[in-house]
């Protein structure tokens, strides 16, 4: 195991540095133990992380230099910076076990064979552009690595598996992109719009749509199944738990303790009997039984769920549920239904604070023709026709295209404030 003399502890280097064969290196040294353990950074999106996950070493195409962070648990190979649409960045502990445990289960279940290229066109800051990098070490191959997304370079790139977004692949459906040229298009992130997958399904090309987060190591379940030694179960209270080798090991915080743990509960589900993005801890110096991520064994994710005919099929997340006049009201839910109207393109709901109900429900949504867009009474009908009249829009906001975070997902808290 490769060690700084000056740290204790297996150091901590950050990696500000554009997408390339300098990442790749150092991602590789990190999982075989030859280097330090890994933070890997958007140049264009580093300061906070810096600040808060306070690294041992900064490494930018400049250099390397000391930083005055501490170092990290010997088997921790790399940590991922992450805070969903609020506070401040924490970092994702994740060993060299279990990256390795989610790739190679990803791999087996693919039927991906060894020599086949893998195109990384997502940050390898974000879990998901990671696990392409360890994919392609598995395999024995380089990943065809581009530093940004582009449709026509992505549909000429030759490679036999590549790992998207559903605003990615959206695009690459507007261009007329052959995607039967891939043997495997993996799909999480983001609920895809509906249609869309089933639209690439019928052209001939190979969906896979993925659950997961960076506390995962990236995507666990695939198509509603959990991957090779990945359980899962809902508790009552409706969040989905998962437990497996691909477990994160806690959340890296100069100054505090990792995760501790509590008890499960709830209904199971284990490979072979059938089964993103993305989970968050709470803020602290750590955490108590039963209010933190953490319940025995199995992580418990801020993720809705339920099992249905042997598949996992996710609700929305329990932080999106909008408190309406004393009724809950998953926004997601209702963001499905308002996807289907004809003249919605896309569509985003979150809570808005109301004098009277505690929140409303805002509708954000992208009209598929700008000269004629919905209105909200129009809207409102169609919702309560499939929903509960509570859970229909009280509120209609119209843009030209939905706010996106760096990851492609869509910007919610830049929706709730009106940003």
């Amino acid at each position: 195991m490769w060690r700084n003399p000056s740290h204790p502890d297996r150091p901590l280097r950050a990696l500000v540095l554009p997408p390339g064969p300098r990442l790749f290196e150092a991602v590789a040294a990190a999982l075989a133990g030859e280097g330090p353990a890994v933070l890997p950074l958007s140049p264009d999106h580093a300061g906070a992380a810096l600040r808060s996950l306070r690294p041992t070493e900064i490494e930018t195409v400049d250099g390397v230099r000391q930083a005055a962070g501490p170092g990290v648990p010997a088997d921790v190979a790399v940590v991922i910076a992450t805070s969903g649409s609020t506070g401040a960045p924490k970092g994702v502990m994740l060993t060299a076990a279990a990256l390795t445990a989610s790739a190679t289960a990803s791999l087996r279940r693919l039927e991906a064979s060894p020599g086949q290229r893998w195109l990384c066109c997502l940050p390898p800051s974000h879990v998901s552009g990671l696990q392409v990098l360890v994919r392609s070490l598995l395999g024995g191959t380089e990943p065809i690595i581009h530093d940004r997304f582009d449709p026509e370079a992505v549909a000429a790139c030759g490679a036999e598996h590549v790992s998207l977004v559903p605003t990615q692949l959206h695009r690459l459906v507007e261009r007329g992109a052959d995607l039967r040229a891939f043997a495997t298009i993996l799909l999480g992130g983001a609920a895809p719009r509906p249609g869309l997958v089933e639209a690439v399904r019928a052209s001939g090309a190979r969906v896979v749509t993925t659950y997961g987060s960076s506390e995962t190591s990236g995507g666990c379940v695939y198509d509603g199944r959990p991957l090779e030694g990945v359980d899962l179960r809902i508790r009552q209270d409706g969040r989905i738990l998962i437990a497996g080798p691909v477990l994160f090991s806690g959340y890296r915080r100069a100054d505090g303790p990792p995760a501790e743990h509590g008890s499960p509960g709830g209904d199971g589900l284990r490979d072979g009997q059938g089964s993103g993005d993305g989970s968050q801890g709470r803020d602290g110096d750590g955490f108590r039984d039963g209010d933190g991520p953490w319940e025995g064994s199995w992580f418990a994710t801020s993720d809705l769920g339920a099992i249905e005919n042997g598949r996992l099929r996710v609700l929305g997340r329990a932080d999106d549920v909008i408190n309406t006049g004393g009724e809950k009201v998953v926004a997601a839910a209702v963001a499905g239904v308002l996807a289907l109207h004809p003249l919605v393109a896309d569509v985003a709901v979150v809570g808005r604070p109301h004098p009277e109900w505690g929140e409303a429900v805002l509708a954000v949504v992208v009209p598929a023709d700008p000269a004629s867009p919905p209105t909200l009474d129009q809207l409102r009908a169609y919702s309560r026709d499939r929903l509960p009249a509570y859970a229909a829009p009280r509120e209609l906001r119209l843009l030209s295209a939905l706010p996106l975070l760096p990851n492609g997902k869509t910007d919610l808290a830049a929706l709730q404030t009106g940003t």
